[in-house]
């Protein structure tokens, strides 16, 4: 392979997601997902024979913005997915299939038990969890019914504004899932619920005001409930009785357990077969490792790198691992002996060749130490000779740059640039203390903080302060751009990828899932509006006199293609320099192979020119 690694590699690599086993083990299946489609393959389960695709008749859905949680096991012979069409499609691994439409809306994280199937329900005015009868899947269909009554032959479970991650015991008897009411998020304030069928009881278990919670799970047996939550200050895993009672951690530790809920089907744990252990993705200041922990708190490490969608039976755990030089695959890991095989990857052969780990940094403003991940250029550097810089701002803002695998940053470090991964304050994976650290300040805090590393790289000659830019996408090109406006002596151009420019209009024209993410990070409307007004980079489009690229999908609903265009207006009617295109079809983030290598040849292009 070329030490330059190609666009075309990069855009042509699958993505693999949700590995799970089969009740019995007998098969695994996950996703696959590029060019815009998610199918759902499936092997059997020791490895003797080779994946096939049992989708082929539905594209895969998404509940929101936002992907995850598309498909379960109900028994060893059928499997039910999460459709495109918003339909939950029970398919057979060997043929076969019947279909129930999602009350109107669109599902996501669906969950069987013998007597039926739960999953999220999204409309556009609601996120609710619904059961269905198993008899349902027989044939025919479910024709929709309202929010109050869920249809004749469907139940709604959540009574709260958002719903989802349903979970059921084995006999059905309790149903647990995680919810939240506006103005929160769900990484802010939300709650477990459990409800008890035998008793007709439904309480709220974990979580509420300032406590966030997330991914309930039944043990095997039945007999416990399992959820993360940051009570103590970080998302640790907690464990009660199948009611929620008597919990208490699993490990108490200053590490997080679990990412932000962005999205329905987070699995950064799960239980063994046994019921007695449950395997972890420990968040290690942005590396992370795969831990087995007993009930009594005896940890076992058995491999680095991040695991996602963690799945556990007699066979072995199976998840998604990646890492700074593992590009995105599905192994399959003995808790006994810590040996890992591959299942499957999605990555051509070869792209990982000449990728580094990052060194962790920090650096300090007004008394907080700020992380950061650097990530050298591949190729070494003659003596004296120091690297542009490239500072990739995370989004969210509640989100964190961590070690996993990243082709749009190895296409630029294959390519002769250091990398700069700020987590200013406000990011997650260090306590909620430091997440919170960005309320009613994002657009200051923020801005500063990465300015300040920044300056920090010039000091310890981490590149060539001469050639510094940033790029950041949503959330992160908020940020970008205010550090270009507000520290034009810092960075010589800017890229910002379908990013927040306007806070007013953005609160305007939103999904209803962020409708009130701007109470938290800026303030609330009327009394706001003057901070409003100055944390829109757009007020400031006069100031951002170096070169800017704008990228924007015409199909983004969370940061609609109008933030885009009132920037770049602004930006030209000041005299400054924009470059502008927009993706037909893309929504907020890149999906099509084409987008994907034209959207990194076209910045790359700029970045020469201007940098």
């Amino acid at each position: 392979m070329e030490s330059r690694l190609s666009s075309r590699a990069i855009a042509r690599t699958k993505a693999v997601a949700e590995p799970r086993w089969s009740p019995a083990g007998t098969w695994l299946g996950w996703l696959e997902s590029i060019d815009g489609r998610s199918d759902l393959v499936v092997m059997p389960g020791d490895g003797s024979g080779p994946p096939v695709v049992v989708t082929a008749e539905h594209a895969l859905g998404r509940v929101g913005a936002y992907r995850g949680g598309m498909w379960c096991w109900v028994d060893d012979a059928r499997l039910a997915v999460a459709t495109a069409e918003g339909a939950v499609a029970m398919l057979g691994v060997e043929g076969g299939s019947g279909r129930l439409v999602a009350h109107a809306g669109r599902a996501a994280a669906p969950v069987a038990w013998a007597g039926g199937v739960l999953f999220a329900s999204e409309r556009d005015d609601a996120l609710d969890v619904v059961e269905v009868p198993a008899a349902i899947f027989g044939g025919g269909g479910l024709d929709g019914g309202g929010r109050e009554g869920g249809g004749p032959t469907g139940r709604r479970w959540s009574t709260a504004d958002f719903a989802w991650d349903p979970s059921v015991t084995s006999d059905g008897r309790f149903v647990a899932w995680h919810e939240w009411d506006r103005a929160a998020m769900s990484w802010t304030s939300s709650r477990i619920v459990v409800a008890d069928r035998a008793t007709g009881g439904c309480r709220g278990v974990a979580g509420g005001a300032g406590i966030a919670v997330g991914q309930p799970r039944f043990s095997p047996d039945g007999a416990r409930l399992a959820y993360v939550s940051d009570e103590s200050g970080f998302w640790n895993v907690m464990v009660a009785n199948a009611d929620g009672s008597d919990a208490r951690p699993l490990i108490a530790e200053p590490n997080d357990h679990a990412e932000p809920a962005w999205g329905p089907g987070q699995r950064s744990f799960g239980w063994s077969p046994s019921s007695d252990s449950i395997a972890i993705c420990r968040n290690e200041s942005g590396f992370a490792r795969l831990v087995s922990v007993t009930l009594d708190g005896v940890a076992t490490e058995l491999a680095r790198g991040w695991h996602h969608g963690i799945d556990w039976n007699a066979r072995g755990i199976v998840a998604v691992r990646s890492g700074a030089k593992t590009p995105p695959q599905i192994t399959v890991c003995d808790p006994t002996t810590a040996a890992r095989r591959v299942v499957a990857r999605g990555a051509p052969a070869g792209i990982e060749l000449g990728a580094g780990e990052p060194t962790p940094v920090t650096w300090v403003r007004d008394g907080v130490t700020v992380p950061g991940l650097l990530y050298p250029p591949d190729e070494l550097l003659a003596d004296g000779e120091l690297p542009p810089l490239l500072v990739d701002v995370h989004g969210g803002p509640t989100g964190q740059a961590t070690v996993a695998w990243d082709g749009w940053l190895r296409y630029f470090t294959s390519r002769g640039w250091a990398v700069l991964r700020p987590n200013y304050r406000g990011s997650t994976g260090y306590g909620r203390a430091y997440a919170r650290g960005l309320s009613l300040t994002w657009g200051v805090d923020d801005v500063d903080d990465v300015a300040a590393g920044i300056r920090a790289a010039a000091d310890h000659r981490w590149c060539d302060s001469s050639r510094v830019a940033i790029a950041g996408g949503s959330a992160g090109g908020l940020t970008a751009l205010l550090v270009a406006a507000k520290h034009p002596d810092l960075v010589r151009a800017v890229v910002s990828s379908y990013g927040v420019t306007d806070l007013f209009d953005l609160a305007a024209t939103t999904h209803r899932f962020e409708a009130h993410y701007l109470d938290e990070l800026v303030g609330t409307l009327p009394n706001a509006s003057e901070k409003f007004r100055a944390q829109s980079p757009v007020t400031y489009a006069a100031q951002i006199t170096v070169p800017l690229l704008v990228l924007q999908g015409d199909d983004d609903k969370v940061v609609p293609p109008r933030q885009a265009q009132l920037l770049v207006d602004a930006v030209r009617a000041a005299g400054g320099h924009v470059d502008h295109h927009v993706y037909a079809g893309e929504g907020h983030g890149w999906s099509k192979i084409e987008t994907v290598q034209d959207e990194l040849e076209r910045t790359f292009a700029f970045l020469e020119e201007w940098v």
